[in-house]
């Protein structure tokens, strides 16, 4: 059991009043108080937006609880406070500890927040609140999509062993390759020994994305991965796509994906935008949810903290200037994540 802590009587948080409306205030709400035996209160340093999550709400309600308190953006980066007063929890008050919150759950824009054990992992020495911030959501959608529901095995990413040859003999293609999930998904990848990499990113992008790991870059401004492929179908073929973006690039992807090969998308389910008559028979197609798993962010952190991997931030905003981040966000044109500073820490 933790020790009780003195707390304030509120705090400051962002809210979306109507999901009707992406319109965000700054307000004022009493701080959350840990009861359940997972729950754990976590002082906030800063927080990172998603695409789109504004109107998940309002475009999924099914998937969203009616009661759920409107408060954005669902990674953070803080400190533990404490926990319930039953939880047998592994991580102490003073803990440094980053995590992505279930989407069914109020988010992290606000000074305090609450957090399940089983969503936790450590920060990894040396990693700073915001790239700690800029982190989960990120990785963990990277990791999943190329080790748990993609065809990489997870065991290359040791360098040595059976899996290395397994990777190096598929090609990895990799839309929005330069933003916050793309970013991680060429430098895991790469990691994993996949024999190629294939980033789809935008103009001026191509020395980012070589630096996290490409091997091939496709910049979709002045060529479509249809004609990209289509120059040289049997040496630029991929094995697996990763897509991000979904609509025209994903149909694109097609094209792109060998007979036999897979797609996985976190954008839009790929059968939705196959293209009309194409005569084509894949191994997967599917589309998946990120789970905020803590387990899978540890082994994350491990990378980490080996010098191996590293989050790409964009930008960092004070948290009065919320509307500029989201704005940024919804831009679709950037180079990693967008990051709030939420606490007064140092960040």
């Amino acid at each position: 059991m933790s020790p009780p802590v003195p707390l304030p009587q509120t705090m400051k948080q962002l809210l979306q009043p109507s999901v009707q409306s992406t319109r965000l205030i700054l307000t004022t709400a009493p701080v959350p108080i840990p009861t359940a035996p997972d729950d754990v209160l976590i002082h906030v340093a800063a927080a990172a937006p998603c695409a789109g999550e504004l109107l998940w709400a309002k475009n999924f309600p099914d998937s969203v609880p009616a009661d759920k308190e409107m408060v954005p953006c669902q990674d953070l980066a803080g400190t533990v406070v404490q926990s319930s007063p039953s939880s047998s929890s592994p991580f102490k008050p003073g803990d440094r500890v980053f995590c992505r919150v279930d989407a069914s759950r109020a988010g992290t824009a606000r000074e305090y927040a609450l957090a399940k054990v089983s969503e936790l992992a450590l920060i990894p020495e040396g990693l700073g609140w915001v790239e700690a911030a800029a982190t989960p959501l990120s990785a963990l959608t990277a990791w999943q999509a190329l080790f748990v529901r993609g065809t990489l095995d997870v065991a290359g990413l040791t360098g040595e062993g059976e899996a290395v040859e397994k990777n190096k003999g598929k090609r990895v293609l990799v839309t929005g390759a330069a933003g916050g999930v793309g970013s991680w998904a060429v430098q895991l990848a790469s990691l994993a020994g996949a024999g190629a990499v294939v980033a789809v990113c935008g103009a001026g992008k191509e020395d980012a994305v070589r630096k996290l790991g490409a091997t091939e870059v496709v910049d979709y401004t002045q060529t479509s991965i249809e004609e990209w492929v289509a120059a040289d179908p049997a040496a630029r073929e991929v094995d697996f796509v990763f897509d991000v973006v979904g609509g025209k690039t994903l149909a694109g992807c097609w094209r792109a994906v060998r007979e036999g090969g897979a797609l996985i998308s976190v954008n839009t389910p790929p059968d939705m935008v196959r293209p009309a008559g194409l005569e084509k028979e894949v191994g997967k197609s599917l589309f998946f949810i990120v789970e905020p798993l803590g387990s899978n962010l540890a082994e994350v952190a491990e990378l980490i903290r080996a010098g191996k991997v590293r989050p790409t931030v964009d930008s960092v905003w004070p948290f009065e200037q919320f509307e500029k981040a989201f704005e940024k966000v919804e831009s679709g044109h950037t180079n990693g994540k967008i990051v709030i500073k939420v606490g007064a820490e140092e960040v």
